[in-house]
């Protein structure tokens, strides 16, 4: 007889998780299981599926050298469930134990799914507080209740302090919170110089069986897996960091915002999908970006623009995500209704940055923030896609998307579709900013002109944000961050005006039948 049974998630790979308080070899196990649902429920890529298969069969492997014991769940193995629950179901039923624990999870569905299983299966389910985080949940619903509008820059200065994170006693280092103004340039023409190769982690054994299991079982699922090469043990994501902290945050700061075509990696950590998987604990994160700075290593800038996304944001969209679903998944402030475009899935576009970001996404399961936010995100606001839609692309295509963070990063940030509660404006913008972030290269071999708002060369990006601001003025006239936008629209005559709302009800129209910009 199993005394308690602690189910471990694909995110949750970490040996000291609350779940694992007081277990006891002789008479705890370790329950785990790859099911095809979790791959299904939205069509997730081949690098997004490898990642997690490859991490959890490592952890499984860690837990064991520890003297505990792990009932594993293949998914190839012959008596495999479809899901979860139904996998659950089974384990209960031939092991028997007396409880489950679980640390919470990060999926709202996964969490009531499997409180259905122990309900139906008269098991006590604990539900033990998940201490990777800086916040709990419920710290992050009473700062909430202070507040008449819910900004992540105060959250973020309440967490500095309580915490003393790049703290001098009760001031910020540097007299300042904030160093955006210092942070988030374009690189101009010369593009980003000379950069650090990126990580690898070269697949061994056990990921080349995840690997070649994935492209057998999950063929006609999106994205590559040739390039392949992320950290899947805690071990590896300890070097990640340590080589992301030595080699690429000195310059983080300053170009944390910018893009160029043809460069996945430029100045970003990517230690997101160790973090989201549990592999780096966030501590450990903020502890040796703030030690570089205090060393001497790296400039107050970059430390303080890396530990915001990290103390800051991530703290805060999980506080979001966990305070106010399931209703959130439902919003649609803009009324957003157009499908998702079909080259979302395959890249195959006329416009060069969209081409470019998803191509990159596809091959590496992977982009960078403005990528996302500015380039794939903001054509589908602009275009008028239904946020759910987007959501779940967004969710499928990326190895380090935890519904959690994604959901309030993707509605809330990214398409402004829960009507202000995280963005104190819509974050649209023309084709201008792609081109200038991007030093030109992004639009360099494009057909589209990022200055044209009408015509056979005009960029959509530019049509469709004129277009925007004309559909949605009435909202965006009660934002006073949004005066100098439409300052701009207000000196557009009425026939151009005309001119646009026709071109980008063809874009959109053609974005309808699936297909790509002509």
């Amino acid at each position: 007889m199993i005394r308690r049974l602690v189910l471990v998630l694909g995110d949750q790979l970490d040996a000291d998780a609350a779940a694992f308080d007081g277990f006891d070899n002789a008479r705890d196990a370790v329950w785990m299981a790859e099911v095809a649902e979790e791959s299904t429920h939205v069509w997730s890529s081949q690098p997004r599926i490898a990642l997690f298969l490859a991490a959890m069969r490592h952890f499984a492997a860690t837990l064991a050298a520890l003297g505990r014991t792990v009932h594993y769940g293949r998914l190839d193995d012959p008596d495999a469930h479809p899901g979860l629950g139904q996998a659950l179901a089974s384990a209960i039923d031939r092991l028997r134990p007396e409880e489950l624990a679980l640390t919470a999870p990060g999926d709202h569905r996964v969490l009531r799914a499997l409180r259905a299983v122990a309900r139906a299966h008269g098991r006590p389910l604990r539900i033990e507080k998940d201490r990777h985080f800086f916040c709990t949940v419920r710290e992050f619903a009473a700062h909430a209740a202070t507040r008449s509008t819910l900004r992540m820059e105060f959250f973020y200065r309440e967490m500095r302090r309580r915490h003393g994170v790049l703290m001098d006693g009760d001031e910020p280092c540097g007299g300042r919170w904030n160093y955006d103004d210092s942070n988030r340039k374009p690189f101009g023409r010369g593009g980003p110089g000379e950069l650090p190769a990126p990580p690898r982690f070269e697949p061994d054994e056990l990921t080349r069986e995840v690997l070649a299991l994935v492209a057998r079982r999950f063929a006609d699922h999106p994205g590559q897996l040739e390039s392949f090469a992320w950290p899947v043990t805690r071990p590896q994501a300890l070097q990640a960091l340590a080589r992301f902290v030595r080699e690429r945050l000195p310059f983080f700061g300053r170009w944390q915002d910018a893009i160029w075509h043809g460069q996945p990696w430029l100045w970003h950590s990517q230690l997101s999908a160790a973090l989201n998987l549990k592999l780096l604990n966030p501590r450990e994160v903020v502890r040796a970006a703030e030690s570089a700075y205090r060393g001497g290593d790296v400039a107050l800038e970059s430390a303080e623009g890396f530990i915001r996304q990290i103390l800051g944001w991530r703290e805060y969209v999980r506080g979001i995500y966990w305070t106010r679903m399931p209703g959130y998944l439902e919003l649609n402030a803009l009324d957003a209704r157009l499908p998702l475009p079909r080259f979302y899935w395959s890249g195959e576009t006329t416009m060069a940055c969209l081409a470019d970001a998803i191509g990159q996404t596809l091959a590496h399961g992977y982009a960078h923030h403005i990528q996302r936010l500015m380039v794939t995100g903001l054509y589908a606001q602009l275009l008028g896609v239904d946020p759910k839609a987007l959501h779940a692309w967004y969710l499928a295509v990326y190895v380090d998307a935890v519904e959690w963070v994604e959901l309030p990063n993707t509605l809330g940030m990214s398409q402004s579709a829960d009507g202000g509660l995280m963005g104190s404006k819509p974050y649209v913008a023309s084709g201008r900013y792609i081109e200038r972030m991007s030093g030109g290269s992004a639009c360099a071999n494009c057909r589209f002109r990022p200055g044209e708002r009408v015509g056979e060369s005009a960029c959509p990006f530019t049509t469709l944000y004129w277009d925007f601001l004309m559909r949605h003025h009435a909202r965006l006239a009660a934002n006073p961050r949004m005066r100098m936008q439409l300052e701009g629209l207000a000196r557009i005559d009425a026939p151009e005006r005309a001119r646009i709302a026709q071109q980008a009800a063809a874009i959109r129209e053609v974005a309808a039948s699936g297909e790509s910009v002509a």
